[in-house]
Parts: C-alpha cells; structure tokens; sequence
C-alpha cells in the first residue's frame, strides 16, 4: 500500500484555493470599480480534510495513489450568488478563462437532485507554480444562489450526523424546505431590477458619506474645528433620510470651505 506524506500531498491544493479565491474576488471587485453589478455574491474555498479524503477513497475504491488522478474535489471553491440567473454568467465567465481547463460540468439547478439539492458545479484541472516546478491539480466550482447554499449547508451537517442515512420524515422535511428556497430564488428574481436599484442607491449614499467624512477630516486637520463640527451636524440629519442630491449639496459646500482655507 503507497505511503502519502500528506503534508506535500496538500500543499498544491492549499495553493490552488488562494490563487483561485483571489482571482475570483478579483472579479467582483472589477465589476464595482466600474460601478456594474457583480454576478459574484462572495467566494469561499476549502481542501478536504485527510480524513475526509480517505473516507471517500474507501467509499469508492479510489487506491490511495490514485487519489490525485481520481477524487476531483481535495480543492473546493464555492461561488455565490444572489439571483439564480447570476449562477449562468458565472459559469460563462469560468468558461472564457485561460487559466484553466474545464473538464466538465454538473447542472443540478435545472436537473436537481431527488433531495431537493440545488448547485452548478465545474470540474477543472488547474495548473499550479511550486518551487520544484508546475503540478496541475483537480479542483471542483460549486456555483449557487444563497438560498441553496443555506439549505446545502443543513443537509450536509445532518448527512454526517446520520452517517448518509438520514430519516425518511427528515428527508421529505428537506425536500420541501429545499423546494420553498427555490421558490425564494425566483421570487427574489422578479423583483432583480428594484433590489439592484435598491442596493446601487445604498452603495452610492456610502460613497458619498464616506468622502464627507474625510472632508470633514480634513477641516479638523487644518484647525477649523467649529466649521467641521458645523458639517457634522449636517451630515447627521442627513445620514437616515437625506437624498444623493442633498448629500452631494453638502460634500461640494465643505470641498469649497476647505478650497477656501488652503488658498
């Protein structure tokens, strides 16, 4: 039987899930640069545990030094997202990359399981730098809305609970559970536009107070202390009920007061 030193073994998959977390934020951050709406909610990623890997590999006769050829999940990244048609646009993004191959794919939104689970997933072989040189390693996408991640999540905790045998009665509770959180999704998906109007509006409104607040900053720094406490005040009343247009009023009178103190 091959021996594994572990340690090693993990290494390039504990690489992979930073480099392909980072790139992925990347992504997010890129679409609010130019003030877009991101199909990326936020990024997760693990690497099996030992335990868990050898759990699988007894599981499904995987021999231990085939395990890196054969289990494609060691390296998991999980996308997710706010609305169901954002899991499509994420994985057109993950097609268009170059810097890995897609091996295949698994849609369990449109061919969900008897469960009731719901997730895209993407296996891909990716290559990754060590310092002996380039290894290319199995990683699994799972692409999916909020909503099914909380429900993955229950399902998961209570499929180690009962060791993959999970009531009958608790399973059909699932079931229906899982159904009501896809009936969220769509819900959620027909009013898309207000919601994204919604959190646009919230996004700009920070903006604007945080650039306020380092105005105000910069008066206090040049001494002006009664004029920056005046400003404060202002912002204040406007923090829960002002509009853009109010705020924005404000932000150019302070950038004029402290245009009028540096001159």
């Amino acid at each position: 039987m091959a021996i594994i030193n572990w340690k090693g073994f993990l290494v390039p998959y504990e690489q992979a899930v930073d480099e392909l977390k980072v790139k992925l934020r990347s992504i997010r951050k890129e679409y609010r640069k130019r003030n877009e709406y991101s199909p990326i909610e936020f990024v997760t990623g693990r690497v099996k545990e030992i335990s868990s890997i050898l759990e699988k590999a007894n599981k499904f006769g995987i021999p231990v030094e085939r395990i890196k050829f054969e289990m494609e999940d060691i390296a998991g990244i999980r996308v997710m997202c706010q609305f169901v048609d954002d899991i499509d646009k994420v994985v057109e993004l993950l097609r268009a990359r170059k810097d890995m191959t897609i091996l295949y794919e698994k849609d369990y939104v449109r061919n969900v399981k008897e469960s009731g689970y719901r997730s895209y997933h993407m296996i891909i072989k990716y290559p990754v730098n060590l310092v002996e040189g380039q290894v290319e390693i199995l990683a699994e996408f799972q692409i999916r809305t909020l909503a099914m991640n909380f429900w993955a999540t229950i399902e998961h905790s209570l499929n180690y609970k009962y060791k993959q045998q999970i009531p009958l009665e608790l399973k059909q509770k699932l079931k229906t559970a899982a159904d009501a959180a896809f009936i969220l999704d769509e819900e959620m998906l027909e009013i898309k536009d207000e919601i994204k109007d919604a959190q646009k509006l919230f996004e700009v409104k920070s903006g604007i107070i945080s650039n306020i607040m380092n105005s105000i900053l910069t008066l206090i720094s040049l001494g002006k202390i009664p004029e920056a406490s005046r400003y404060e005040k202002s912002l204040n009343k406007l923090i829960d009920d002002g509009d853009v247009w109010e705020l924005n009023n404000l932000l150019s009178s302070i950038k004029k007061e402290i245009d009028k103190y540096k001159d």
